[in-house]
């Protein structure tokens, strides 16, 4: 945009050798920035690898998905401490923090929220079949 103009500006005064003092005006406030937001997937295998899910959540663009199963199935101790660290992490930023299944746990910044709703059940009526 800002280029352009300045493009097309230029090209009027290479043109024009009439000596008149011309100006040309830039106005840098129109310009628009493009917002991206990334899903990014982890997989937690040891408590350090909490670190880079840290610190990509303190960017403040990234959806964080992640794998929590090589951890559970070697030291839940660790898993506990690393998904308290995250816990924490995600509140001081104002996000959000939810498990999905026994495996996914998914980290949000402050501008995505994760819905804590109930999961559906199966109805306890029995199951009438259509013949």
């Amino acid at each position: 945009m800002v280029f352009e103009a300045l493009k097309k500006g230029l090209a009027k005064l290479g043109k024009d050798n009439s000596g008149d003092d011309e100006y040309i005006e830039i106005d840098i406030g129109k310009e628009e920035k493009e917002s991206k937001v990334f899903v990014r997937p982890f997989v937690l295998k040891k408590f350090e690898d909490v670190n880079d899910i840290l610190n990509t959540l303190r960017e403040g663009y990234t959806i964080a998905i992640i794998d929590i199963k090589p951890l559970k199935s070697k030291d839940l101790i660790e898993l506990k401490r690393a998904i308290s660290k995250i816990k924490k992490t995600v509140e001081a930023l104002n996000g959000s923090i939810g498990g999905f299944g026994e495996n996914i746990v998914m980290a949000t910044p402050q501008f995505a929220k994760i819905h804590k709703g109930i999961a559906p059940t199966e109805s306890k009526e029995p199951k009438k079949e259509f013949l």
